[in-house]
């Protein structure tokens, strides 16, 4: 895609929320067109919306601008709405599946760092972790929901159904979506000890993920507010015909404890880590002008999880 279409993708997106009168901060909207751009370029499948309002309100506007959106640009017509629980997300349904394809076939790394004991440990064999065993499984549903060979007709791009049909899940829940926008995913977490934190750190395509189960939040909570951390964050410069891409926008952040971590960015996982950014912003380069991973430490901290 050339860059004058993306950018007239985005003004569409711009005009939807000027149209619903969604009053956007001026740091929210760049923050939405970011978002907007990494998902269809593939840089991302998941983003968390946590701007631009709370639930229900911001559900229904997102839900809005897809709609008007998806009405004028095919670019955009990949994009839903997802919940889980409490929290928004937007996802694009083909890189979403994709992705959920290569963490159940280990093609995407990721290490997990047991919160649940003082000094905080990564776990080698994740076969005897509860936690890493059940979001195993609710990768396994989201693949059911979000199959790579698109046998989900309602879920794939320009699906225009009023309705989806419930679907029972292999942990136990179900899928209900009220719109072909909007994928409520909550049941998926009920009767399982996997946390909100841990299925975001999957979810969100972070290396690193914490694993402690709902019986210990507070002990989690503690053994990170108690250690130094190293901040992870990859930074993008969009390429754009009206200038706003001269400057580094923040594409994703996350923690990692200092002692799990003492090479920052020259840590193996870390290294391999950004040769996957890499890859994905090589294949999108029209889009993107440069794409960077800085670390920087942060000291012991009230964390909330």
């Amino acid at each position: 895609m050339e860059i004058s279409e993306l950018e007239d993708a985005l003004n569409v997106v711009q005009s939807s929320v000027s149209k619903i009168k969604w009053k956007l901060k001026p740091a929210a909207k760049r923050r939405l067109r970011i978002d907007i751009l990494a998902l269809c370029t593939g840089l991302r499948p998941v983003v968390m919306i946590d701007y631009g309002g709370k639930m229900p309100e911001l559900q229904e506007r997102l839900c809005t601008v897809l709609q008007l959106t998806q009405k004028e640009s095919l670019f955009l017509q990949p994009l839903r709405v997802m919940v889980i629980e409490d929290m928004i997300y937007l996802i694009h349904v083909r890189g979403l599946a994709e992705y959920v394809e290569s963490s159940l076939n280990s093609e995407t790394k990721i290490l997990f760092v047991n919160l649940q004991q003082d000094p905080p440990k990564m776990v080698i064999q994740t076969e005897q972790n509860l936690v890493a065993t059940e979001l195993k499984e609710i990768q396994k549903f989201f693949l059911s929901v979000f199959p790579v060979d698109g046998t989900n007709k309602g879920l794939l791009p320009c699906a225009r159904k009023d309705h989806l049909v419930d679907e029972k899940s292999p942990v136990g829940g179900v899928i209900t979506s009220q719109s072909s926008e909007f994928i409520d995913l909550s049941d998926c977490m009920q009767d399982v000890h996997v946390t909100v934190p841990t299925l975001n750190g999957w979810l969100l395509g972070y290396p690193v993920v914490y694993l402690f189960d709902r019986d210990h939040i507070a002990d989690a909570t503690y053994n990170l507010s108690t250690k130094s951390l190293h901040l992870f964050k990859v930074s993008v410069c969009r390429n754009g015909i009206s200038g706003e891409g001269s400057h580094l926008e923040e594409l994703m952040s996350f923690s990692v404890p200092y002692d799990l971590s003492t090479e920052g960015k020259n840590e193996s996982w870390a290294q391999d880590f950004r040769a996957q950014m890499l890859i994905r912003f090589e294949k999108c380069k029209q889009a993107w002008r440069y794409l960077q991973m800085d670390v920087s430490e942060c000291y012991p901290q009230a964390i909330v999880l």
